[in-house]
């Protein structure tokens, strides 16, 4: 496989921490990168570097000449002035892009629902990040490099850009790196993983699945060499300890020596151990939606004649599009909302607790630390049956000792997304609704939590766009379309795409054109003429691509080679140049 992109011997520090030493990797043709590991590892870094958009304090960035590197970081940085079309094709000709079967796809995958002329200053945060995602995948480039790129897309949108990158380059061209915490979707789309670890890289080959195999097995492995090392260490004590020979200088010294290296040898890897919390418990009732109706304020409906029953230890997920009506769902069930007609009825029993999507809501404790702010609420709580002191438990779930005297304000976001579940499960409730909690989270923080949740003995609730965990910790999922309805998926998240497929997506006036007066056997007829131009259009640019990628490394002591590959690329572009106007002329006459 062609190098494009390497790092050779990279060591790179912060001021309080080193984030690698000398870490060597590469990027290959064809290869899918997804970058994994704790947050504050260096996962964001590494591709920064990478990328050259940071540089080392040591160590080489090698690219292939005439790379085409696209990046989209987790700062959005687009002119506000600029059109929502200005923002994601520029200035090229309407005909020029709208001809272009990718850029169709994207805009249609991502931005279908905007307004056109819209300014992106006007957008939301969600979809100023879309639009950014949408510029990148627009462009051409030899790799991609996507930070987050999951944020803020919905089941929809992930399942898009997943098919999007699968089909952008051929099987052996191209590459990705991507870091994201969507596991779902890196088994989708990457064919290799690497894992930021204690300043280094690990390589392992395969998606998430494959990774967490081979990472069981190489901590496997090493468990066992500690095992043995351990088992051998205790008998040399033993044998030291016995008699005379344990009061003499030499052995003394072996003992201290032993002791030593079991003491300071640091576990393959550092657990996060979590534990079963006591919950109240639930009666017969939970939870009946009966023939419930919504509608807002301004009278638009979300939902028509509704009903749903929950019953003890139900764990139940809803996946929809952003604006279905997931939350508003979810308030009428807590009763901060209240039906336009029908009702819904909570059993007596029932204890709520909602995680938000919120983490600003801790920022009025920000002056206070983690170990006070939990034991003024709670000095004791019940594990199993177990009674564990304040401290005790917040080290099980993952808070280390100094971290326990943090004050609120420092703490990150996947720190504040991890202590505010931690303060909801504090109060024992035995309805537990969470309104996307993978966010901020990384993969072995959300392994953690499901495993906690695996064997918390209440209900669930489960808002998220992540469809790894959805269907890892529900038992039932929910669609919720927008059409006023709940569909339960007997077929979980796959049968929920299907219905999303075979709903009307909006699709972008690119023409502005009136209706069409064509017969039938004249639109049919147009129609096959733009899948026709649509595929000499992909072939003609797939060759063009690979004439630049040849000529960019052609011997350029060969005149008459570069002359005959001149002529060809001219050939070429004047022949896609055409086709894009036959398409854009085929276009209109079928508009009408």
């Amino acid at each position: 496989m062609a190098h494009l992109l390497g790092g050779d011997e990279i060591t790179h520090e912060f001021p309080t921490k080193e984030v690698f030493s000398s870490v060597t990797v590469g990027l290959n043709e064809g290869d899918r990168i997804g970058i994994v590991g704790r947050n504050g590892d260096g996962k964001s870094t590494l591709m920064k570097i990478l990328t050259k958009q940071l540089v080392p304090n040591v160590g080489r960035i090698t690219w292939r000449g005439n790379l085409q590197v696209g990046v989209l970081t987790q700062v959005d940085e687009i002119d506000s002035e600029l059109s929502v079309a200005m923002a994601v094709v520029g200035d090229r000709p309407e005909y020029e892009w709208a001809s272009d079967a990718k850029i169709r796809d994207v805009l249609k995958g991502l931005v279908a629902d905007l307004d056109w002329n819209q300014s992106v200053g006007s957008l939301s945060g969600g979809q100023r990040r879309r639009v950014a995602l949408a510029a990148l995948l627009a462009g051409e480039y030899d790799v991609i490099a996507l930070d987050e790129p999951t944020n803020h897309l919905d089941v929809d949108g992930v399942a898009w850009l997943a098919n999007h990158l699968n089909n952008r380059w051929g099987k052996n061209s191209g590459g990705l790196m991507v870091v994201t915490h969507d596991r779902w979707f890196l088994d989708a789309v990457c064919n290799y993983t690497w894992e930021v670890f204690n300043g280094k890289i690990e390589a392992f080959e395969g998606g998430y699945a494959a990774y967490i195999q081979q990472r069981a097995e190489r901590d496997r492995q090493a468990a066992a060499i500690e095992s043995r090392r351990q088992n051998l260490l205790r008998k040399e004590l033993a044998w030291l300890g016995r008699g005379a020979p344990a009061r003499t200088a030499k052995p003394k010294f072996r003992i201290d020596a032993a002791l030593q290296m079991i003491g300071n040898d640091p576990p393959p890897r550092n657990p996060i151990e979590l534990s079963q919390l006591a919950s109240a418990r639930l009666g017969k009732d939970v939870v009946d939606i009966e023939s419930v109706s919504y509608q807002t304020p301004d009278g638009k409906e979300i939902f028509d004649d509704v009903t749903l029953r929950m019953g003890p230890g139900d764990r139940i997920g809803f996946v929809g599009a952003n604006g279905a009506g997931k939350t508003t769902l979810v308030k009428l069930i807590t009763g901060a909302l209240q039906p336009s007609a029908g009702r819904v009825k909570s059993g007596k029993t029932v204890r709520f607790a909602t995680l938000s999507q919120d983490v600003h809501e801790l920022d009025k404790y920000g002056d206070e630390r983690i170990f006070s702010m939990v034991a003024d609420e709670k000095k004791t709580f019940t594990v199993g049956k177990k009674e564990l002191g304040t401290g005790q438990l917040l080290e099980q779930l993952g808070f280390d000792s100094p971290q326990l005297q943090t004050p609120i304000r420092d703490l990150s976001g996947g720190q504040r997304r991890r202590f505010q579940l931690l303060r909801l499960l504090f109060t024992e409730p035995n309805v537990l609704i969470l309104d996307e909690p993978t966010n901020d989270l990384d993969t072995d923080m959300l392994a953690a939590i499901e495993d906690l949740l695996d064997s918390w003995p209440g209900n669930l609730i489960v808002i998220s766009h992540d469809r790894y965990l959805l269907e890892r910790i529900t038992d039932d999922q929910y669609a919720i379309l927008g059409d006023g309805k709940i569909r339960h998926l007997t077929g979980g998240v796959d049968q929920y795409l299907k219905l999303r497929a075979q709903l009307d997506a909006p699709a972008i006036d690119v023409t502005k054109a009136n209706t069409s007066s064509l017969s039938g056997a004249e639109k049919r007829n147009l129609e096959k003429d733009l899948a026709r131009i649509e595929r000499m259009l992909e072939k003609r640019n797939l060759e063009k691509s690979e004439l630049e990628r040849t000529l960019a490394t052609f011997d350029q002591s060969d005149y008459q080679g570069l002359i005959q590959h001149g002529e060809k690329l001219a050939a070429l572009s004047a022949e896609i140049d055409q086709l894009e106007l036959d398409w854009l002329d085929a276009q209109h006459r079928l508009q009408g």
